[in-house]
């Protein structure tokens, strides 16, 4: 016997607000701290791969109904592989922070976009557009990551400020920030809005009649 997504006590609302709460936690440590090393980042990245990880196992039980779970399984994986790897402070370098979320980012980008697709395709329309948006803006963020040089540094100064150096990995976890940022602000939205009346299957005529 299979429960109606009426039935369950969670549903996609809570999963996406869930990861809501954790991106935007991510983004504002990233952003409201001075320090953008390779340290910094893979901390931050660490907490917030694995809290997702966490996310998509429960989600799986408890959101999705049987024969829908494999993508949050998935998910779940990549991201918490990828989070365990992270945490690891031996490996908290420039080229292991670029080589981590880069990873992480091209395999759970493609696997929610393709589960996205296969829902649609499927029939299935809860999930889909912020599988879609969701998995495209992960998979830029791994190929943006492609763009900055590790060993880029340009030394600047601002008048009253100080002298600064920008360098790669700054860039780099300022851009997983603002992909952080972003992925919040879009799943705290959606999981807010009002949603669609789920459609009833028709019942049929023997059932009816019985």
């Amino acid at each position: 016997m299979t429960t109606s997504p009426a039935e369950r006590t969670f549903d996609a609302r809570h999963l996406q607000l869930a990861r809501a709460l954790f991106a935007a936690l991510a983004a504002i440590m990233i952003t409201f701290s001075p320090d953008h090393s390779a340290a910094l980042g893979l901390s931050v990245f660490s907490g917030f791969a694995l809290a997702t990880g966490l996310v998509f196992a429960l989600s799986a039980w408890l959101v999705f109904p049987r024969g829908e779970r494999r993508i949050a399984v998935l998910l779940a994986v990549v991201a918490v592989v990828g989070g365990l790897i992270a945490s690891v402070p031996g490996l908290r370098s420039t080229g292991a922070f670029f080589a981590i979320v880069i990873g992480w980012a091209l395999a759970s980008g493609l696997i929610e976009l393709l589960g996205a697709l296969r829902d649609r395709r499927a029939g299935r329309s809860a999930g889909v557009r912020d599988g879609v948006l969701i998995g495209i803006l992960t998979l830029v963020l791994g190929a943006g990551l492609f763009l900055p040089n590790q060993q880029y540094a340009l030394d600047y100064s601002i008048t009253g400020a100080g002298s600064f150096t920008l360098t790669g990995i700054t860039i780099a976890v300022g851009l997983f920030g603002g992909y952080a940022a972003v992925v919040a602000v879009f799943l705290a939205i959606a999981g807010f809005s009002p949603r669609r009346p789920e459609p009833v299957p028709a019942v049929p005529s023997e059932e009816a009649a019985s």
